[in-house]
């Protein structure tokens, strides 16, 4: 049983809407059908391609599925909400990016974990934080030493209603 770590975006189609459909189908992928899920933020989007804001989280669970199955389900998900991939950081109804997978350290041709921008991304480390405050990363960084004001500022909070 592995604790991991899934960042969760959507620019299109109703992202709040993406979102929350996206979590019914994590949970599903979830050993004990436990979720926890992130405030959800606002993030303007990486890269020059012309497109909406983000809305962005992060969600928490246990899983036996192995990691390169478990982003086959991640993308399948992914699929299954519309998802289609034109434009590298282009404008999508839904992204699912395996951040982390327990204390594994995996670098393989489709599968990177840590994912390998998770520590300068502020939209996936501070919905991270606040699943994890106390969480330190398999390299051995502590998360809150990746936070700073600038990241801070990067992202908005919603409400708990979205």
């Amino acid at each position: 049983m592995n604790t991991v770590y899934v960042a969760l975006g959507a620019n299109l189609a109703s992202p709040k809407a993406q979102l929350d459909q996206a979590c019914q189908a994590l949970k599903a992928l979830a050993s004990d059908g436990q979720l926890s899920v992130s405030p959800y933020y606002q993030s303007a989007p990486m890269g020059d391609v012309p497109q909406p804001d983000y809305l962005n989280a992060v969600a928490r669970f246990t899983t036996t599925i192995a990691p390169l199955a478990l982003l086959d389900a991640l993308q399948a998900i992914e699929n299954e909400q519309g998802r289609v991939r034109e434009v590298r950081w282009g404008a999508r109804t839904l992204d699912l990016d395996l951040l982390l997978y327990g204390d594994w350290q995996l670098d393989i041709p489709r599968l990177q974990v840590p994912h390998y921008g998770m520590k300068t991304r502020s939209f996936v480390l501070l919905p991270l934080l606040d699943l994890a405050p106390d969480l330190i990363l398999p390299c051995g960084t502590k998360l809150t030493s990746l936070i700073t004001e600038e990241l801070k500022r990067q992202v908005q909070q919603l409400g708990p209603d979205h």
